[in-house]
């Protein structure tokens, strides 16, 4: 178990300062209190001692800041909730719940069926024994979606790799600065594409290429390797080390290529 999670007030301590963080350095503690459920003193009290742990600073009354420190065990234990709530929802609720799998072949209710990932998505066949297997809870035909329950086994996923392809803002030349050719080779090596800002839209259109997505971009990515997918992302420089940064905290592998022509 997570430790902040062992305790109601590791809890409230880690929403104590996660509000903090949000609204520094005016800190209104009734505000606070009414968002996570507590009173005004406990609010004082919580903040007295993130003070004593150095987790955050004071600059008089009302006025805080996270520190460093604070900064990097929100990150911690944040990083911590979420490996259990994926063990949570992979290990214990995948043994009661329906998973949503596409039919390679037509299918019976109550058949065991194989299941296997590709490019982001959830197979099922009767034939292909992929050593993960379930049965199905109705009828379908081939290429229809179907629900599978009582898994067993590992679904095996390829590990995805992600390529970060660097172009300039349009201040330096854009699209226009763009080294197209290889960017093509690139783009054609990966199955989800995903452009940062208009010039990274510009250059994926001048060699034949619609993204995948270009909004909410770095979630996105993050989500595809975790279903196996790999990717290639086309950013404008300024915004590549926040993506890089996100996929740091998730420890996910990635290569940085600059495609700016001098």
């Amino acid at each position: 178990m997570i430790k902040i999670l062992q305790t109601k007030s590791g809890v409230t301590k880690f929403q104590v300062l996660i509000e903090i963080a949000a609204h520094q350095p005016n800190v209104k503690q009734k505000e606070i209190a009414t968002k996570i459920g507590i009173t005004p003193q406990a609010v004082s009290e919580y903040i007295k001692d993130l003070v004593n742990d150095g987790l955050i600073i004071t600059e008089g009354r009302v006025r805080y800041r996270i520190t460093k420190e604070g900064v990097e065990w929100v990150l911690e234990n944040a990083i911590e909730m979420k490996k259990y709530a994926l063990f949570v929802m992979e290990d214990i609720i995948s043994h009661v719940s329906t998973w949503t799998a596409i039919t390679t072949e037509e299918v019976k209710e109550g058949q065991q069926v194989y299941l296997k990932m590709e490019k982001g998505l959830l197979y099922v066949s009767r034939t292909e024994n992929t050593g993960a297997s379930g049965n199905v809870i109705s009828d379908a035909s081939v290429g229809e979606d179907v629900g599978v329950t009582s898994l067993q086994g590992l679904i095996d996923m390829e590990n995805a790799t992600i390529t970060i392809c660097k172009v300039p803002r349009v201040g330096r030349g854009g699209s226009r600065k763009v080294e197209l050719e290889r960017l093509k080779m690139l783009a054609n090596s990966k199955p989800y594409i995903a452009a940062i800002g208009v010039e990274a839209l510009i250059a994926l259109r001048k060699v034949g290429i619609i993204p995948n997505v270009m909004f909410g971009t770095n979630e996105s990515v993050i989500e595809a390797a975790y279903h196996g997918l790999s990717s290639l992302v086309v950013s404008v420089d300024e915004q590549v080390s926040l993506l890089l940064s996100r996929l740091e905290t998730e420890n996910l592998e990635y290569e940085l290529v600059d495609l700016t022509v001098e």
